[in-house]
């Protein structure tokens, strides 16, 4: 039984090494080639794993153009304020319904879960939007998306899983609801709280389809938009941003790739430890 063992092992070895094979080597390529001067990339055929004349002048050609550091900072601004706005929203409306005390709570439970099965479409959405003023604002990108019904799931069924007498307790001691929540709930539920924000914070740093359909002013643009503008279409950044330092058109795409990368891939490992504990526990046990 031991020889199949190893063998399994070593398969299961293979396996994860070619994963991680093929998620690094178009990640290296794309950083790579941000750094790659003309002759590197003509030498290797575009993409640069390892740059032999390594340059700065594609970043410099990004901040000191001003279009991405302006996108840079909207991006930043609606994932910030966004995330803050739906973790308020969904913790409020998730302890709300996790109390079976609170009237009609069911009935809404049923409407937010229904809205994960069935959505209005483009068209009504758009005309919604724009019936309540948001278009061309930046609440369009948030408000369309405040609370996501599987965020509010998960974190109704990790409230629902705390135990009961602590709640009890707290009333005892005179404590309200605002109070329970605010001392008792949320230090309690940080792991779920920390999961949740990480999936609200993607979901805004991405909000390219949102910034597509309800942003008309470029000046308004966030970093997606800038991604599909200059990285998709092609268009030129240098030509654009009037900078003195012009960089191969290629590094420069690959640039803004990274800029809008790294930030995610800089929060996600201190987030990861909560990942099965905060998620595993409000889906499953719920």
């Amino acid at each position: 039984m031991e020889r199949p063992t190893r063998m399994g092992t070593t398969a299961k070895a293979v396996a994860v090494v070619v994963v991680v094979l093929a998620v690094a080597y178009p990640l290296i390529g794309v950083i790579g080639t941000s750094f790659a001067s003309q002759t590197d990339i003509i030498k290797s055929s575009g993409l640069v794993l390892w740059p032999d004349h390594p340059t700065l002048d594609a970043y410099r050609t990004i901040f000191t153009g001003g279009v991405v550091t302006r996108a840079l900072f909207v991006s930043v601004g609606i994932t910030v304020f966004g995330t803050l706005a739906s973790l308020l929203v969904t913790v409020g409306m998730a302890y709300g319904l996790s109390r079976r005390e609170v009237t009609g709570s069911r009935f809404i439970l049923m409407t937010a879960l229904f809205t994960m099965l069935f959505n209005a479409g483009i068209i009504p959405n758009f005309l919604l939007v724009k019936g309540l003023g948001l278009y061309d604002t930046y609440a369009a990108l948030v408000m369309p998306t405040l609370v996501s019904a599987f965020n509010l799931v998960v974190l109704r069924s990790f409230f629902m899983n705390l135990p009961e007498e602590l709640y009890d307790a707290a009333k005892v001691d005179g404590a309200g609801d605002f109070r329970i929540l605010v001392r008792i709930v949320l230090p309690l539920s940080k792991a779920v709280l920390a999961v949740i924000s990480l999936f609200y914070a993607v979901t805004y740093w991405n909000a390219f389809f949102n910034s597509l359909l309800y942003l008309n002013d470029t000046d308004k643009w966030p970093l997606p938009m800038v991604l599909r503008t200059y990285v998709l279409q092609g268009q030129s950044l240098n030509a654009a941003s009037a900078g003195e330092v012009l960089a191969p058109q290629q590094a420069v795409q690959m640039a803004v790739l990274v800029i809008a990368v790294v930030p995610i891939l800089c929060v996600y490992p201190f987030l990861q430890r909560y990942f099965t504990k905060g998620v595993l526990t409000g889906a499953v046990k719920g």
